[in-house]
């Protein structure tokens, strides 16, 4: 969780995974240098500079493969949550192999004349109407502007300053920049392709993003089916669950009308619903589960009371919460939310103590 702002702290588990990611972006440039000098050889050998232009795009484009499949197979199955704890740091460090191969790839083709290399890259080649001859720098180079910009605004003091919402909109640009990237790797790389290798790496990558999204997206818009309003004493009241339906410390979703989700959470006893969208980036908190008595986000950790749906102090967060009742072994919620920190009183599942 955050406080204002601070700085970037690295805590044991950070370290490991930064670690153990840098070394494998190391490993894999080093092997894929060392297999490519081995097979390219003689006549047919490529320059040192291209293969380390090749190493480093060929590890940020799978970098980034791996980033964009990340949160869909977290939606298809909470096996992959943790894999959402670092990934701005996946994200990150992907941004500086891309840009170490965005430098050399710019001062190889573009550093030896009396125009500047960043002005070449947009000036040499203007023909746009020609798939053989499109210039596909220029797509490279708006990609990584983009992922300057959400490299830039990836700490929490940002998140907190422009509002999840507007963050989360700023962030989904990474999907422009993936299209922009594999158009510039058909159109350049691909080009003078000496191996199906790239061509099966990009094509197959860009196929399983796209059924993968559409997996995550099927199985959401299930969610959202049933959850029928029914009136109950002069009030509308939105039929949950039965009470033995939703696990101990765990939550039932449930969807509204409007699009909206509820996060109706069964623990000690009682029953407690809120907003199932975390105050920090927009995380499931259905998917999560009560932890030292509070409501906590699968995706950051980030925490709140259940009763009132308010973080513990220091922190400042939170999320709407509604009112709920238990009836008949039933658990019933009134779709109205509440302002955010509101607290409600929880319906206790026996008699109170």
């Amino acid at each position: 969780m955050s406080h204002g702002y601070q700085a970037v702290l690295w805590n044991k588990h950070k370290r490991i995974y930064d670690l153990a990611l840098a070394s494998g972006i190391v490993a894999y440039i080093g092997t894929f240098f060392g297999v490519s000098m081995a097979t390219w050889s003689g006549p047919n050998a490529l320059s040192p500079e291209i293969l380390l232009i090749q190493a480093f795009g060929s590890c940020a484009f799978i970098m980034l493969t791996i980033i964009l499949s990340i949160g869909p197979l977290a939606r298809l199955s909470p096996l992959f949550n943790p894999l959402l704890y670092n990934r701005r740091h996946f994200g990150v460090m992907f941004f500086v192999v891309a840009l170490v191969h965005m430098v050399i790839a710019t001062f190889w083709y573009h550093g030896f004349g009396i125009v500047n290399p960043l002005v070449s890259i947009l000036s040499t080649n203007a023909e746009y109407d020609r798939i053989a001859q499109f210039p596909f720098e220029s797509l490279g180079f708006v990609a990584m502007l983009i992922l300057f910009v959400m490299a830039a605004t990836s700490h929490d003091f940002w998140l907190a300053n422009l509002k999840p919402g507007v963050w989360k909109a700023l962030h989904m640009a990474i999907y422009v920049a993936y299209g922009l990237l594999v158009l510039h790797i058909v159109l350049g790389a691909l080009q003078a392709d000496r191996s199906p290798l790239y061509t099966w790496l990009v094509l197959g990558s860009a196929l399983w993003l796209t059924v993968l999204h559409m997996l995550a997206g099927f199985r959401e818009t299930s969610k959202d089916a049933g959850g029928a309003v029914t009136a109950r004493n002069g009030a509308q009241w939105m039929a949950v669950a039965a009470i033995d339906d939703i696990p101990d410390n765990r939550a039932r979703i449930v969807p509204l009308k409007d699009g909206e989700r509820i996060a109706v959470f069964k623990y000690d006893g009682k029953v407690s619903a809120v907003s199932n969208v975390c105050a920090h980036q927009n995380g499931p908190l259905g998917e999560g589960k009560i932890v030292d008595g509070c409501i906590t986000c699968p995706w950051h950790g980030y925490q709140y009371k259940p009763e009132d749906g308010q973080s513990p102090p220091p922190f400042t967060e939170k999320i709407p919460t509604y009112k709920v009742k238990v009836e008949g072994g039933h658990v019933f919620v009134d779709p109205t939310p509440l302002p955010p920190g509101t607290p409600v009183e929880p319906a206790f599942i026996g008699t109170p103590a």
